[in-house]
């Protein structure tokens, strides 16, 4: 064996060792039936991301001018709270928040249905503790997309 070939398989990392071993990890979304692009399927980190900035805007601007009399410093300690009630009310009921649905996104059931009320409760607890949306599987979703069983995908 050349040893270039095998310090190349060390330095493109474990998938591309695989994917040579012939392991198909497919596209994001496949293990859930869902498409590969275009509406319907799972969103990309960069949208999700922007959605959230989006959101975490608007609830800085709200807590900014209605809740804390124009103090940045309290208006960032009610950031995360509005955050949380804007997931829970609107991921509950529409199944998007003002930014993703800005962005194109919907959030799902993993069967492809609402979501619900519930278990828009539980996922958005848990991304308000941020470590679950630090963890990541192969369909592009988060620890707390999965322990609700849900997905975002294009709209």
């Amino acid at each position: 064996m050349d040893k270039r070939q095998a310090i190349g398989s060390w330095l493109s990392g474990p998938r591309e060792a695989a994917e040579e071993m012939g392991v198909d990890f497919g596209y994001p979304g496949k293990q859930l039936g869902l498409p590969q692009q275009g509406p319907g399927s799972v969103a990309r980190f960069g949208r999700r991301f922007g959605a959230l900035l989006i959101d975490g805007l608007g609830c800085q601007l709200i807590a900014y001018g209605l809740i804390t009399g124009r103090d940045w410093n309290a208006a960032a300690n009610w950031s995360l709270p509005l955050l949380v009630v804007l997931g829970i009310l609107t991921i509950g009921t529409v199944g998007f928040t003002p930014g993703k649905r800005m962005l194109g996104l919907r959030v799902i059931s993993q069967d492809g249905g609402r979501l619900g009320f519930g278990r828009a409760v539980l996922r958005t607890v848990l991304f308000a503790l941020l470590i679950p949306a630090l963890v990541w599987d192969r369909d592009g979703r988060s620890l707390h997309d999965r322990l609700s069983r849900a997905v975002q995908v294009r709209i």
